[in-house]
């Protein structure tokens, strides 16, 4: 049994443990953070593999509003100019993502907003929709019927495992819909890549912090059990309190990597295929998020891309993507009720509050909380 006592046991050596932990250390106080992977850096990690760094949990590109959280992560690393625009290939028609006029022009053929809103305007009045029910008729109100077949419709089916009529309207709200030639996805004040990587930059974040990986503190509770004061844990809830309601349900992500002996294989950093027939749901080609150029500044003479498969979870496969309905939401409250419990335990992160969280607004919410407890 491990005696050394620590101000904080961190478990989690992913984005929220990482910026708890840099806070911590900051304020003088001692950290040990665990991480049942091999690595730091959790779902941001990157690899590099032949001068490219690679995404290894899907692409995360860095974008906010918020001044305070870019100024803190400048801290710890610089950032690039990257700015995500995606494509939408759907059985080989290309169309510009976010939804936008050039999306409009290449799906009708017209030039103007005004048109685009008529198309969309006349395809919502023809499918009799008043008030979206479901994730299909919240999509044809927003961009009509067209759009909803061929971008929409087959990329959400094998992104959630479900028909879209089995889908909230909420998830669909994310995507954003522009009447101008804007395909800047995000559109946020702030955003890029760190040079050299994420996981350059969380190694920076735990300077200072004792790390041990591959190590399950679920697994080995008692062998950390008087190792520090206060536990902050980013695992997934229900795990902590060994599943005693059942398991939160999750979707899951399978990815294929591939190096190719070649400089430009698809000419984008992000692809979506939207039919239903094609069994990935996108394709990532990672030199693109440093535009093809190692750190001099050369041209890099290979690529690597990864194709991404959305699959059903089942415990013991990585959760990613929560399933917010109203059975799972119920489950949820029962475990919160016995989070609160734990009088030195801070349950925090995407999977301690299964809850769907963008890079800076997991590191708003831990910055928020360290300014009030530390």
């Amino acid at each position: 049994m491990k005696k050394k006592k620590y101000d904080f046991l961190i478990v989690g050596a992913g984005l929220s443990g990482s910026v708890f932990a840099q806070r911590a250390i900051e304020k003088g106080k001692t950290v040990l953070v665990l991480d049942k992977r091999s690595h730091i850096g959790g779902n941001i990690y990157t690899e590099r593999i032949d001068q490219i760094d690679v995404h290894k949990y899907g692409a995360h590109i860095f974008h906010t509003n918020n001044i305070k959280v870019w100024n803190y992560v400048n801290r710890f690393a610089s950032f690039n100019h990257f700015v995500n625009s995606p494509i939408a290939n759907y059985k080989g028609e290309l169309y510009s993502l976010p939804f936008n006029m050039y999306t409009f022009n290449s799906m009708w053929g017209i030039v103007s907003p005004d048109e685009a809103k008529s198309f969309i305007e006349k395809q919502r009045k023809l499918s009799g929709i008043r008030v979206p029910k479901n994730l299909e008729e919240q999509a044809i109100s927003l961009v009509g019927t067209d759009i909803y077949e061929k971008l929409i419709k087959g990329y959400t089916q094998k992104q959630w495992g479900r028909e879209c009529t089995q889908l909230p309207t909420f998830i669909i709200d994310r995507i954003p819909v522009r009447f101008t030639y804007d395909n800047n996805y995000f559109n946020a004040k702030y955003q890029g890549i760190p040079n050299g990587g994420y996981t350059e930059m969380v190694k920076k974040m735990l300077d200072g912090a004792d790390v041990e990986l591959g190590v399950d503190y679920l697994k080995n509770k008692a062998e950390y059990e008087f190792v520090a004061e206060n536990i902050i844990y980013s695992g997934p809830i229900d795990a902590f309190f060994d599943y005693q309601y059942g398991h939160l349900e999750y979707r899951s992500v399978r990815f294929e990597n591939e190096i190719i002996n070649c400089s430009n294989y698809q000419g984008n950093a992000v692809i979506n295929y939207t039919d239903a027939d094609t069994p990935w749901t996108r394709m990532i080609e990672h030199k693109w998020f440093q535009f093809g150029k190692d750190e001099n500044g050369n041209e890099i003479p290979k690529t690597v891309i990864t194709k991404e498969y959305s699959t059903e979870w089942v415990p013991g496969v990585e959760p990613y993507y929560p399933i917010n309905d109203e059975k799972n939401e119920i489950l949820l409250k029962k475990y919160r009720e016995l989070a609160l419990k734990e009088q030195n335990v801070l349950f925090c992160g995407r999977l301690a509050e299964y809850k769907y969280y963008d890079m800076d607004q997991i590191i708003e919410t831990v910055l928020n909380i360290t300014e009030k407890i530390l």
